[in-house]
C-alpha cells in the first residue's frame, strides 16, 4: 500500500503541496502490515523517512463485512441489477448506521495503534491544515481497497484533501496533442431497467464548453466503433454494473440483454487512452472491479461507486460533481465537495458519502476543466535522437545487440529448459510435502467452489428451521433446549401424518421425555421414520459428547460430528466412523448417511462395501480421502471421509426447500412438500451457535457461515445426488498424476520464456494463467480438484528463471564481444 500526497491544481497553475508516501509491505490483517513513511516537497526527493507498523486485527474486515451486509439488505433501488425496489424500514436504517459507526470507530482505533503512532505524528508535523493534498492509497489487498479511508480522523484536519485508490503497477501516460476547444465526452446510457438514466443525460447536456456524444443502450460493436472513431476526454457510463466478489473483474449492462466486461473492450479502451482519454466516470454500482480492470489500461482518473448505489444518489452526485468541476474546482476537490453534499440525504440513504471513490494513475496529474477545454501541444523533442541498439554511434561504429531470448539456442537450450522445469517442480513438490501451500490451495479451492454455476434446490429434501422467533414463541412452555417436548411432539405428529420417507432431528435430546407427552417417547423408541442424533466424545479435547435420547435404537441414531480443516472450514464429509467404546454415542454412521440409507431403501438400494473397504451405494463408490489428497497435507482422515461437494446456490439456505417451526405448527405446510421426502429439523437461531464456516464464507454473499442443519442437508443431498443423479463426487489425482500436471505447466512457462521475446513472453504467460484457471474451474465442475496454486507458481517461476538465465548468458556474451 502506498499513500502519496501531491498538490492539487487550479486553473492550470501549480499549488504548493507536500508529497507523502506511505508504503505498507506485504502483509495481512492476520499478521499486520509493515509501514514506511516518506515525506518531502513536491517534485523533490523525500526529506523525511520513518518506519512503523499497522498491527494485526481481524475486527476491521469483519466490521466491514458486517456493515456491507446490513447496507445491502436495506433493499434500496440501486444500479446493481434490475429489480423492484423494496421498502426500507427504520430499524434497518438504524442497524446500518450502527454498523457504520462501529466500523468507523474500529478503523480509527487501528490507525491510532501504538506501533503506527510515529507515522501519524510525523504526518501531523509535516502537513499543514491549509495544504491542498491528494492522498492515493496504492494497494493490491482487496480489503484495504474496500475500506472507507475518508473516515480516517486525520483527514478532518485537511479540508482540501481527498483520497483515491491506485493499482500497484502503473505507467506514465505520454501527453497527446489536442486542438479542440470543447471537452469531448462519450456518454453511454446502458440498461435503464428500474432506474432513471435520463436524469444523467440532462445533467451532462447542461455542461458548458462540452461536446457530448450519447449512446443509448448500444450494441457492443456500436460502442467499440465510437471508441475507435475519434479521441475522447471523458468516458461516462450510467446504468447497471457489478463486480466479482474478489473485485478481480467488473461488468456493465449495455442493454437489457447484453453485459460486457472491461476485458471485452480492452483494445478499444487502450486506443482511447493513446488518443488522450483522461477521465472515466462510472455512475453505477459496485465499481471496484471495473476500476481494477480500467487501471490495468492506465486510464489516468476514474470515478466509481464502491458498493450498490441508490439511483437518486447517482443523480445527485453527478449533479454536484459536474457543477463544482465545471466552475473551476480541481478534480479531487470537486469529488470531495460532491461527496460531502450527499450527507444531506443520509437520513434516507445511509452512508451515501462513502460510495464515490477516485481511482488514480499516480504518474498523471488530474486536469482541470479549463485544461480539458484548452488546445495543447506536447513539448518539442530534443534535436539528438535517442540511441537505438543496432544503429551507428556518433563515431560511426555499429553497436551489435544480442537478444536474451537467443542466448539459449538449439537442443542444448531445450535440455536446460527441461532441467530448470524439473528443478522448480521438485522444489514445489517438496514445499507441498511440508504443507507450505496448503492454505493458498484451500483458498483457491474455495474460490473455484463459489464461482460454480448455480444449481437447483434438491426437491427430495425439506428443512424445518427453528428460528429465534420460534424459540421466543415457546417461552411459556417448559423446555431444556431450543425445542420444548410439547412443540416437538406436535411437530413430529404433523410431519409423520404427511408420510415422509425419513425425518432427521438435528437437536440433542439427552434427557427423558416429559411424562405429559407419552406419544413423543413412543416415537423415539418405535418410529421407523425418525432418526435422532448424538455426538461422540473426545477425551483428548475434553469433549464429553452428547448422549442420544433414552431408549432410542442404534438403527435410528446418527452422529452429528463434523471434520473441520485447520482453519475451521467445513470441506469434508464424515460418512462413518468407529466410535470410542467409552463414548455415550455408539452409532457408526452420520445423520446424513442414515437418512440417505433410509431414502434409498425405497429405491431398492442397500449399502455394501467393496474389497477395499469403500462404501458403495448402487454403482457409486465413496472412496476414502487420503492424508495428502489434493491440496491437503498430512490431515487426519480417520473414519470414512470424502470431500464435500456443496450444491451451489445463491443463498446458504437454498440447498432445499425450507419452512419454519411456526409455519408447520400453524398448518401452513403443503403435505405434498413432505410426502416421500427427507425432512431435516434443526436450529438456525444465532443463539444456538450451531454455525460453521464453509468455502462460501469468504465470498461476498448474503451470508458468512452455514447453520448445522443446512450442512447436514448438503451432505444428504451429496449422497442422494451422487447415487441417483450421477452428480460427481469430488475426486483428486494420485500424487504422481499431480506431479506430472505441475511439471507440465512448469515446462510450458519455460518454453514460452525460451522461444519468445520480452512482451510476447509475459503476454503468453499471463494468458496461460487464465487458461490454467479455466481448466481447473472446468475440471472442478466435473468433480476434479487439481492443483491450481502450485501449477501457477511453477509456470511463473520457470518463466522468470529461464528469462533471468537467458539475460545472464546474453550479458556474458556481450561482455565477451566487447573485449
Amino acid at each position: 500500500m502506498i499513500v502519496s500526497a501531491t498538490p492539487l491544481r487550479s486553473s492550470g497553475e501549480a499549488v504548493v503541496g507536500k508529497l507523502v508516501v506511505l508504503i505498507a509491505g506485504e502483509g495481512s490483517f492476520e499478521n499486520g502490515f509493515p509501514v514506511t513513511l516518506r515525506v518531502g516537497e513536491e517534485d523533490r526527493p523525500a526529506s523525511v523517512e520513518i518506519t512503523g507498523r499497522l498491527p494485526p486485527t481481524l475486527e476491521i474486515p469483519q466490521s466491514y463485512t458486517g456493515w456491507a451486509d446490513t447496507y445491502r439488505r436495506l433493499g434500496l433501488r440501486s444500479r446493481l441489477e434490475a429489480s423492484v425496489a423494496q421498502v426500507t424500514n427504520v430499524s434497518k436504517l438504524e442497524i446500518c448506521s450502527n454498523a457504520a459507526q462501529l466500523l468507523r470507530d474500529r478503523f480509527n482505533a487501528w490507525l491510532h495503534s501504538e506501533s503506527f503512532r510515529p507515522i501519524r505524528e510525523k504526518l501531523l508535523e509535516q502537513l499543514m491544515p491549509s495544504d491542498e493534498v491528494r492522498l492515493i492509497i496504492q494497494t493490491e489487498n482487496i480489503w484495504l481497497r474496500r475500506l472507507p479511508w475518508h473516515l480516517w480522523d486525520l483527514c478532518d484536519r485537511y479540508p482540501k484533501a481527498e483520497i483515491a485508490l491506485s493499482a500497484p503497477i502503473y505507467e506514465f501516460i505520454k501527453p497527446v496533442a489536442s486542438s479542440h476547444t470543447k471537452v469531448r465526452i462519450l456518454a453511454i446510457l446502458g440498461d435503464s431497467t428500474g432506474i432513471n438514466t435520463q436524469a444523467d443525460r440532462l445533467l451532462l447536456e447542461q455542461l458548458p464548453d462540452a461536446e457530448i456524444s450519447f449512446l443509448v443502450e448500444p450494441q457492443r460493436q456500436e460502442l467499440t466503433e465510437e471508441l475507435w472513431k475519434q479521441s475522447w476526454d471523458i468516458l461516462f457510463f450510467a446504468g447497471h454494473s457489478s463486480s466479482q466478489p474478489d473485485c478481480e473483474k467488473g461488468e456493465i449492462s449495455l442493454n437489457q440483454t447484453d453485459s460486457l466486461t472491461i476485458d471485452q473492450l480492452r483494445f478499444a479502451l487502450r486506443k482511447a487512452v493513446e488518443r488522450g482519454l483522461k477521465i472515466a466516470i462510472f455512475n453505477s454500482c459496485d465499481g471496484l472491479g471495473l476500476a481494477r480492470n480500467l487501471a490495468d489500461l492506465q486510464i489516468p482518473q476514474i470515478i466509481v461507486m464502491r458498493e450498490p448505489v441508490p439511483d437518486r444518489i447517482c443523480q445527485k452526485f453527478l449533479k454536484y460533481f459536474l457543477a463544482a468541476y465545471a466552475r473551476g474546482e480541481s478534480f479531487y476537490l470537486a469529488v470531495r465537495e460532491a461527496r460531502e453534499q450527499l450527507q444531506g440525504l443520509e437520513d434516507q440513504f445511509p452512508c451515501a458519502t462513502w460510495l464515490p471513490i477516485i481511482c488514480q494513475n499516480p504518474a498523471v496529474l488530474p486536469p482541470t476543466w479549463e485544461q480539458l477545454c484548452s488546445p495543447w501541444r506536447p513539448p518539442t523533442p530534443p534535436d539528438e535522437p535517442p540511441f537505438v541498439p543496432g544503429s551507428p554511434d556518433k563515431d560511426g561504429f555499429r553497436i551489435r545487440q544480442r537478444s536474451p531470448r537467443n542466448a539459449l539456442k538449439g537442443r542444448q537450450g531445450f535440455v536446460k529448459v527441461v532441467l530448470m522445469s524439473l528443478v522448480i517442480t521438485s522444489l514445489i513438490l517438496i514445499g507441498r510435502q511440508f504443507g507450505l501451500f496448503q492454505a493458498m490451495e484451500l483458498q483457491a479451492f474455495d474460490q473455484l467452489m463459489v464461482s460454480r454455476p448455480t444449481e437447483e434446490v434438491d426437491s427430495r429434501l425439506l428443512v424445518v428451521t427453528v428460528t429465534e422467533e420460534d424459540i421466543q414463541a415457546q417461552k411459556q412452555e417448559p423446555r431444556r433446549g431450543s425445542l420444548s417436548d410439547r412443540s416437538l411432539s406436535r411437530l413430529l405428529e404433523k410431519l409423520e401424518s404427511y408420510e415422509p420417507r425419513a425425518i432427521g432431528l438435528d437437536i440433542y435430546h439427552d434427557f427423558p421425555v416429559d411424562p405429559k407427552y407419552p406419544d413423543l417417547a413412543k416415537r423415539f423408541k418405535q418410529s421407523d421414520r425418525l432418526i435422532t442424533v448424538c455426538k461422540t466424545s473426545n477425551p483428548e479435547k475434553d469433549n464429553p459428547g452428547k448422549a442420544p435420547p433414552p431408549d432410542v435404537q442404534t438403527a435410528n441414531l446418527g452422529f452429528t460430528d463434523f471434520v473441520l480443516d485447520p482453519n475451521g472450514v467445513l470441506r469434508r464429509h464424515l460418512l462413518a466412523m468407529e466410535p470410542s467404546p467409552a463414548s455415550r454415542c455408539t452409532t457408526s454412521y452420520a445423520l446424513s448417511t442414515k437418512l440417505a440409507f433410509r431414502y434409498l431403501e425405497a429405491e431398492g438400494i442397500s449399502p455394501k462395501f467393496t474389497s477395499d473397504g469403500y462404501l458403495q451405494l448402487g454403482t457409486t463408490v465413496f472412496k476414502r480421502l487420503r492424508p495428502n489428497a489434493g491440496g491437503y497435507h498430512n490431515i487426519d482422515v480417520g473414519g470414512h471421509q470424502v470431500l464435500l461437494n456443496y450444491r451451489s446456490s445463491p443463498s446458504a439456505l437454498d440447498v432445499a426447500g425450507r419452512v419454519t417451526l411456526t409455519q408447520v405448527l400453524n398448518g401452513q405446510l403443503n403435505p405434498n412438500a413432505v410426502k416421500d421426502r427427507i425432512v431435516l429439523i434443526g436450529v438456525t437461531a444465532p443463539s444456538a451457535k450451531d454455525y460453521f464456516f464453509t468455502p462460501y464464507s469468504t465470498g461476498q454473499r448474503d451470508y458468512q457461515d452455514m447453520p448445522g442443519i443446512v450442512a447436514h442437508a448438503q451432505m444428504v443431498s451429496q449422497i442422494l445426488s451422487a447415487v441417483l443423479d450421477q452428480r460427481p463426487l469430488l475426486w483428486v489425482w494420485s500424487e504422481w498424476g499431480e506431479a506430472l500436471w505441475i511439471f507440465g505447466w512448469a515446462l510450458t512457462g519455460g518454453l514460452f520464456s525460451w522461444r519468445s521475446h520480452f512482451f510476447l513472453r509475459w503476454g503468453l504467460v499471463g494468458g496461460t494463467l487464465f487458461v490454467l484457471y479455466g481448466l481447473c474451474f472446468g475440471l472442478l465442475i466435473q468433480g476434479g480438484w487439481v492443483p491450481l496454486v502450485p501449477s501457477a507458481l511453477a509456470l511463473v517461476s520457470t518463466s522468470v528463471s529461464v528469462a533471468a538465465y537467458s539475460a545472464f548468458l546474453a550479458q556474458r556474451q556481450q561482455s565477451t564481444f566487447a573485449h
